[in-house]
């Protein structure tokens, strides 16, 4: 198993916990985030790994964090920043790594859309809605709505995502609390879009999560990266149909494909999908960094 895809591929700093594709190191009241190249989809975690994946989810979420201007828990992506005990281990750390502030999790996913596609789409068809809100009759797979709906779901530790209303969320969290993740959410994914707009892509999706530290809100994990964000190029959008991605929809269309039920073993990548993903996601780095 090589370095990019062990769970805990530094033994010696403290583990503070495990996810689907990041491994988290504890570091007092700081955290070390090494993205692997592990990919998930339909909350599975696949054997195979998307070359180079890792290192463009840390470049890219830098890159977003720092246009932004949101409050958010990135400190550096340089090893010589990093806490003496992890500088040993820079040959593991190099571009996939973030040290960030330590914050209490907030535990929903923030998904904004602003196109029709996936899960929505197929929800829309049904009944007119997505999770659970109500939209204007007549639109068409990929059809930009008329504003941005924040469609929030939980985030268990294990098990996989549920949708749930606003008013659900305001339960979990709190009516301020939620009204703040919502308004920052919406406001992120505006200016995200408006600027991936200047350079031909749309962000048709994304999702974000948040962490609380010192009574503030501060914008955690990824950011706006080819793993939590739908990415289409602009000059091939056709409303009607599902356009080309940028993105893992690479990798969930191919196991779509298969038939596979989602609850069995899943379908081995053969190596056309991973290299086809994995330029996808330099390319998309590529375009939306210079």
């Amino acid at each position: 198993m090589s370095i990019v895809s062990e769970k805990n591929p530094i033994p010696e700093l403290t583990l503070f916990k495990v996810g689907k594709v990041r491994s988290v190191y504890d570091m007092g009241d700081k955290l070390l985030l090494v993205a692997s190249d592990r990919v998930s989809s339909f909350d599975v975690v696949l054997k195979e790994e998307i070359p180079q994946k890792g290192a463009v989810l840390t470049r890219l979420s830098k890159f977003w964090f720092d246009y932004l201007g949101v409050p958010h828990h990135l400190i550096s992506t340089k090893v010589d920043d990093f806490p003496s005990e992890a500088v040993p281990f820079r040959e593991k750390l190099e571009e996939r790594t973030m040290l960030v502030q330590k914050t209490q999790l907030l535990p929903v996913e923030c998904i904004v859309r602003g196109y029709l596609s996936g899960s929505g789409w197929k929800e829309y068809q049904k009944s007119g809605t997505v999770c659970g809100i109500q939209l204007p009759e007549g639109l068409q797979e990929s059809q930009k709505l008329p504003e941005p709906i924040f469609t929030p779901t939980t985030k268990p530790e294990v098990g996989k995502d549920e949708n749930i209303t606003f008013e659900e969320m305001e339960a979990m969290i709190g009516k301020e609390k939620a009204a703040i993740l919502r308004e920052r959410s919406l406001e992120i994914y505006k200016k995200g879009s408006e600027y991936a707009e200047t350079k031909g892509i749309i962000i048709a999706d994304t999702k974000f999560e948040f962490g609380e530290k010192d009574g503030g809100i501060l914008l955690i994990d990824e950011v706006l990266t080819p793993d939590s964000s739908r990415f289409w190029p602009k000059d091939k959008y056709e409303v009607g149909k599902c356009p080309p991605s940028m993105d893992k929809q690479i990798v969930r269309n191919y196991l779509e494909s298969t038939g596979w039920d989602k609850n069995s073993e899943p379908p081995v990548l053969p190596n056309e999908i991973l290299e086809e993903t994995s330029a996808a996601y330099l390319e998309i780095e590529k375009i939306l960094t210079q």
